[in-house]
């Protein structure tokens, strides 16, 4: 080994630490990584430690982060990966075998049905849309094109989670008949935060892509885009698919509700985001009813947890949480108490290396990976009919057969929105 390979694997080692492989692969997949921010870059260095892709491409609109991960690539693998703003041009220029795309979530849709149709597959992040329209073509993409497609809902394959739902299906929590997840966090009202000048090397106009236009303001970009629901669901569509992912997962005898619910609003926040602060969600299906509440203030020690979700059974309660692994407290005072710690990796807390795994697995076996875009598909849906019940004020009945609102055509309007020209909404 010369100075400079070793130099790159001290890098990568010091950037990946226990997740580098140590069996050579014969094979590497030509890999573009779209969207090359924060979580984006956590997912491609666990996809470069686990020595099965070459990192061809990294496409983004903000120079700055684009440079950065180039530079960051180099170092850790020797050769610069081409760079570029527009994925379409990536992609056909590239021929990738995987797409990593990891933007925010109004851009989610169009750049994952680009890559399917050129072959490649897709590791998306979570949640899989911005809208359920959207998703439904990119199932439908998806299944025509015979591609993997896994979401990032690494909570399916994290160890503690795993264990929980195997303690789950041996009947220990009994029968259920509720489910509440949450997320609580501490806050304040924040203040109004000014547009400004767009910086320089960012192109805002395609940032903003098939959303409406609004000037640019530093509290969404970078970082802050998910309490704005031009581009995001808020609190909801960011934790809570996780947790409603792992209801629909523990749960699994019924594919979504039948009737959902939502209330809240903007009880404390006075910045300039316009996602709820409060909200709570209802979801009834023939067999329990399942809740969603967050906070974006009150994150304190007044509550045993602040995150996850409670299963209520005849048996027993479980909490499954994320950085206190999980716990099952008897309806028996007799009987002891049952936990397990979680088994996360860092940077972050996530379970990234395992779901990468897991996706590479799917591709060489031709398989479905462990968080296929189907199990996506439900659970952002399930976020995404919460947050239209919010905005149209009532209840909203689903048809499972047709993956639709059922005899209330306002809120079936809502189930897609117009696209900013020169974007097309995409078809089914």
């Amino acid at each position: 080994m010369d100075r400079r390979d070793f130099v790159r694997k001290a890098v990568l080692a010091a950037a990946v630490g226990p997740f580098i492989r140590t069996v050579p692969r014969t094979q590497r997949y030509r890999t573009v990584l779209i969207g090359s921010g924060w979580w984006g870059m956590n997912i491609l260095r666990t996809a470069l430690a686990s020595g099965t892709i070459d990192p061809v491409a990294l496409c983004d609109v903000d120079t700055t982060h684009l440079e950065g991960a180039a530079g960051e690539v180099e170092a850790l693998t020797g050769t610069r990966p081409q760079i570029y703003k527009e994925y379409e041009e990536a992609l056909s220029r590239e021929a990738c075998d995987i797409a990593v795309v990891a933007t925010p979530d109004h851009w989610h849709a169009l750049p994952t049905i680009a890559a399917l149709k050129t072959g490649a597959h897709v590791y998306l992040e979570k949640p899989i849309s911005h809208t359920i329209g959207e998703g439904k073509a990119m199932l439908q993409a998806a299944r025509q094109t015979n591609r993997i497609v896994q979401v990032g809902t690494h909570r399916r394959v994290s160890p503690h989670n795993l264990s929980a739902r195997d303690f789950f299906k041996s009947g220990r929590v009994g029968d259920i008949g509720s489910v509440r997840a949450f997320v609580h966090y501490g806050g304040g009202p924040g203040q109004i935060t000014p547009d400004s000048e767009i910086p320089e090397g960012l192109d805002w106009d395609r940032w903003v892509g098939p959303a409406p236009y609004r000037p640019f303001n530093p509290s969404i970009h970078p970082r802050g885009f998910r309490q704005y629901l031009d581009f995001a669901n808020g609190q909801l569509g960011d934790w809570g698919i996780h947790w409603l992912d792992q209801i629909l997962w523990f749960m699994d005898e019924e594919p979504f509700p039948h009737t959902i619910s939502s209330v809240g609003g903007r009880h404390i926040r006075k910045d300039s985001s316009d996602a709820p602060d409060t909200q709570v969600a209802t979801f009834a299906f023939e067999k329990y009813t399942a809740t969603w509440e967050h906070r974006l203030y009150g994150g304190n020690n007044a509550e045993k947890s602040n995150i996850g979700c409670y299963f209520y059974g005849t048996k027993g309660t479980l909490h499954l949480g994320w950085l206190d692994g999980w716990t099952f407290y008897p309806s028996d005072d007799r009987e002891p108490v049952t936990h397990e710690d979680p088994q996360l990796d860092q940077p972050d807390s996530q379970n990234i290396r395992a779901l990468w795994d897991d996706f590479i697995r799917s591709i060489e076996s031709s398989s479905l990976p462990a968080c296929d875009i189907d199990y996506g598909y439900r659970a952002t849906n399930m976020c995404l009919a919460a947050m239209l019940s919010l905005k149209i004020g009532r209840s909203i009945q689903w048809d499972s057969n047709q993956d639709t609102i059922i005899d209330d055509p306002a809120a079936q309007a809502l189930m897609r929105r117009p696209y900013r020209e020169p974007w097309i909404y995409p078809k089914t």
